[in-house]
This record gives C-alpha cells, sequence and structure tokens, in this order.
C-alpha cells in the first residue's frame, strides 16, 4: 500500500476503488469522480483489496438502509483496513458525527459538498496529478460499465410522507443544459453507446432555471448522435400532456420508470403523493397508445401505516389492470425523521410480509405476460456484461429495457461491445425474480 499523510506527499497513481449502496444517482456520481480522477492521472480498481484509497457513496434512504451502509464501511475496513476510506452520501449526511466516529473511516463529505468531492480529496491526502494522464481511458470501462448515468439535477422540492432522501438531498438544484450535454457528448465521444437521465426528482428538472425535463430531452436529441437514452425514474405529475411525443425519435428507449407506491387513492393522500390512480392510469394509456409496447415499471410500497385489507385489495386490481412490465416492490418500515413515522395504525410485521410475497407473485405474473410479448421480435440489444472472466454468457438490453443473455459465441468483439440486432427467445429472457420481503428503495 502507498503510505498516505496530511502533508503535502506525491503519490503517483493512486489505486481507488467505488462502490455505491442505492440509487441510479449514487452511481451517477461515482462516474463522475471516477473520471475526475482518470484525469488526474490516478488508477481505478475493481477490487477494494487492492486499492490504497477507496469511496463509498452510502444510502439513508431507510432504516435498513442505514444498516446496509454502516455494515458495508465495516466490510471495506475488514478486508482492507491500510486503506484510506472517504464516505458520502445520504447516511453520511443525515448521521456525519456517527459515521465520523466508525472504525476505518477517515473523511466523511456530505451530500452539500459532494460537487467538490475530488478536490477535497486530493487536498486532504496530499495527493497530486501523475505526469502519466491518459485522458482516452474512460472510468466506466474501467468499471465494468457500458452505460452512463448523467445526473441532470439534485433535491426534490415535495415531501412524501415516507421519504427522509429530500432532507438528505437539500433544496432542487438544476445543472445547465449546455454542460449535460458536453458531458454526454464526451461520453459518446469515448465510446459510450447509452445514457440514462437521472436525479433526485428529474421531472422538477429546471424549475430553478427557467427550463423544463421536456426541453431538456429535446436539446439532448437535437445536439446529440448518442444512440440511446433511457430516463430513470420520474414522478408521474411531471409529465406535461404532449410529452411522449418525444418519443417519436426512436433514440429515447420506450421505457420508463414512474413511481406508483399504492394503487388505492386513500394510500396516496397518507403518502402525499401527487397523482390519483386515474390520472396515473390515463398517463400509462397515453404512453402506450403512442409507442405500442411501451415498457412501464414502478415501484409500490407495502404496508403503508393505516393500509385496510380494502386499500390492498384496491392496490393488487389497480396494478393487475395496468400490466407493469418489472415493480420495485418495498416493504415499509418506519424510518424516524419522516411524518408517515408518526402515523398510527402501524401494520405488524407479518403483514406486510404476507402481502410483499402476494405482489411479488402478481408481479412476476405481469412480467412474463410483458415478456412474452417479444417473443419472436427483433431488437438491438446493447451487451454489456459476462457471468465471469470465463464465461461465454453475455447480458445486456432490449430498448425496452428487458435483459436477455446470449453465447458469445459466433459473436466478434464488436457486436459484444455494442448494440447488435437480436431475436428474442424464449431461452434467452431472464425472468428469474428474487422475492425479498425486505428489499429497499431505489431512485
Amino acid at each position: 500500500m502507498l503510505p498516505f499523510s496530511t502533508f503535502n506527499i506525491v503519490l503517483i497513481k493512486v489505486k481507488i476503488n467505488f462502490q455505491a449502496l442505492g440509487c441510479r444517482l449514487n452511481e451517477a456520481e461515482l462516474e463522475n469522480w471516477s473520471s475526475e480522477f482518470l484525469r488526474h492521472g490516478h488508477q481505478l480498481t475493481m477490487d477494494s483489496r487492492d486499492a490504497d484509497l477507496v469511496v463509498f457513496n452510502s444510502c439513508s434512504v431507510t432504516a435498513e438502509a442505514d444498516r446496509k451502509s454502516r455494515n458495508q464501511i465495516n466490510r471495506i475496513h475488514k478486508t482492507n483496513p491500510q486503506c484510506k476510506l472517504v464516505v458520502t452520501g445520504c447516511y453520511a449526511s443525515l448521521q456525519q458525527p456517527q459515521v465520523e466516529q466508525q472504525l476505518g473511516v477517515d473523511m466523511v463529505i456530505n451530500n452539500q459538498a459532494k460537487d467538490q468531492l475530488v478536490q477535497h480529496v486530493l487536498d486532504r491526502f496530499g495527493l497530486t496529478d501523475s505526469a502519466a494522464n491518459d485522458i482516452d481511458r474512460h472510468s466506466l470501462f474501467e468499471r465494468g460499465r457500458h452505460r452512463a448515468f448523467i445526473k441532470v439535477q439534485d433535491g426534490c422540492r415535495y415531501r412524501c410522507t415516507f421519504c427522509i432522501v429530500t432532507v438528505a438531498r437539500g433544496e432542487e438544484r438544476s445543472r445547465s443544459a449546455q454542460d449535460i450535454i458536453q458531458e454526454i457528448n464526451r461520453h459518446h465521444q469515448q465510446g459510450v453507446q447509452e445514457i440514462a437521465i437521472t436525479g433526485v426528482h428529474v421531472g422538477g428538472y429546471g424549475s430553478d432555471l427557467g427550463s423544463s425535463l421536456y426541453q431538456l430531452l429535446s436539446e439532448i436529441l437535437d445536439q446529440t448522435s448518442i444512440p440511446r437514452i433511457r430516463l430513470a425514474s420520474v414522478e408521474p405529475w411531471d409529465l406535461p400532456d404532449n410529452f411522449f411525443q418525444l418519443f417519436s425519435d426512436p433514440r429515447l428507449m420506450p421505457h420508463m420508470h414512474l413511481p406508483l407506491q399504492s394503487g388505492a387513492d386513500t394510500v396516496l393522500r397518507r403518502m402525499a403523493r401527487r397523482c390519483k390512480t386515474v390520472e396515473f392510469a390515463a398517463l400509462v394509456e397515453k404512453a402506450r397508445a403512442t409507442i405500442p409496447l411501451f415498457n412501464i415499471t414502478t415501484d409500490l410500497i407495502v404496508g403503508f401505516p393505516g393500509e385496510t385489507e380494502q386499500e390492498w385489495q384496491q392496490t393488487m386490481k389497480f396494478v393487475e389492470e395496468i400490466g407493469f412490465g418489472h415493480m420495485h416492490i418495498f416493504t415499509y418500515s418506519r424510518r424516524e425523521g419522516t411524518k408517515a413515522a408518526r402515523l398510527p395504525d402501524q401494520l405488524p410485521r407479518q403483514v406486510k410480509q404476507q402481502r410483499s410475497r402476494e405482489m411479488h407473485q402478481l408481479a412476476n405474473q405481469l412480467k412474463y405476460h410483458d415478456m412474452a410479448q417479444h417473443l419472436g421480435k427483433q431488437y438491438q440489444v446493447l451487451w454489456e456484461t459476462s457471468q465471469g472472466p470465463q464465461s461465454s454468457v453475455w447480458s445486456g438490453y432490449t430498448p425496452h429495457y428487458h435483459r436477455v443473455q446470449k453465447h458469445s459465441a459466433g459473436l466478434s468483439s464488436s457486436q459484444i461491445s455494442g448494440a447488435m440486432l437480436h431475436s428474442i427467445r424464449q431461452d434467452d429472457l431472464i425472468f428469474s425474480e428474487h422475492i425479498d420481503v425486505d428489499s429497499q428503495p431505489r431512485t
């Protein structure tokens, strides 16, 4: 291991490992930091045991996420006690004094200082630029990824009663369209074929700039040529009537993640959600009428305080009527600091577990039905990862965000690293779905 000091010692090509827990926004931030460290001449490593420095982007969306964040810090320190450990993210921001005292943590950077994380780390540990700076290296490829997550904004102005993230992330802050477009073009020039737009409140983009998500996407389509553009989670109440007209451009992938959270309007009111079920259904109908087989995926919270059997059955029925292509199902857990934690009629664990199992079973049926509609069709698949160094099986995603796998025999290196036309067969589709009654939400 290279020696670290608070003094100004020049360290050549420090090996840095990045880890994240939780949302795609955390991944997007890792991508930005890893690119910046590369520009300073340092190295990336996928193996934390081989790292001189580990940067961990933590999550605090639930109490369980806090526990996982603490455990991950312990795991990093245990496997590599000599490395310097920098912790950032929502858990580090909400519990900064506790994180600073945790064994192995050398530096805590809260969310408000995230944009300057790399400079803070360089200054703290006396790291300077390596002379051997290779500007052609791409952090995504070195970290084993082929899609780039593009952070367009941070923070949220709404206060859903179950959410602590708005406290951890703060007020809404949007990046300029030109800054975003330059980043996308840079990724494309370096070989990236797909980007995903992400943020805490993506649909609120531009509220502080006099712009909008619709305008941003229009400018991206006009000023970039990257082949595939995706949207991460977007709140359904943020979309204007003409929004899905944008998808007439085939570069916008026919998939959106629209968080529902509950299929009962009475529960949605207790959650302080701004979209009723009838409005949500109309939005889905508009998407599928504009783009056939448009894939709608969602988040759903099971066992919210006060959820009656009647409300639960309403949710089950509504979910079945919509027919989601995939669902992230979260068992509600009380989160201190949120309004929902103070609501009466907190449900017993066994009731929440049973409802989670029921919803997972329904979600799997709906996913099978959605995928079956694509059998025999041909799509461009972006092949991304193999199952291991010696494996001949590669996996990737169709435009509709269905994961498929294929043996690499007969594929050229350019086909494996990029997109190719692929006929969807039953054996290629990855149907398996792990049922976890305590799974955690992702934004």
